[in-house]
């Protein structure tokens, strides 16, 4: 005979108070606010989508040293810069970083160079 579990109603409850109905922002509360790395001959710029919902997915295999060095950033952005982050997000911010770089000096570009080294 299955059992099944019952859970209480208020499990789901708001943990903080909400705002009053007319003083509720039109924004969500939670907003980063990222500048656009500016580009010459580009004029929309590139910047990590940050904290958003992501609709697409891409899987990237790493070695287990790259993995253990992403965490060791993930970490040393928490403990000295105060940021606290995902891997992720490091990850979308350093590929923002690196387009800009490629949109900006072209086949003088550290992407380039990195790429031509392998």
């Amino acid at each position: 005979m299955p059992r099944r579990l019952t859970v209480p109603d208020d499990i789901f409850r708001p943990t903080a108070v909400p705002p009053p109905a007319a003083a509720v922002p039109a924004e969500p509360a939670v907003a980063v606010v990222e500048e656009p790395v500016e580009t010459p001959g580009s004029s929309k710029g590139r910047q990590s989508s940050g904290r958003v919902k992501h609709d697409e997915k891409m899987t990237v295999y790493v070695t287990s040293d790259e993995l253990l060095d992403l965490e060791h950033a993930r970490l040393e952005l928490r403990r000295h810069h105060g940021l606290g982050v995902d891997r992720g997000r490091i990850v979308r911010a350093a590929i923002a970083m690196a387009l800009a770089d490629l949109d900006q000096h072209g086949a003088d570009s550290a992407l380039v160079a990195r790429l031509a080294q392998d």
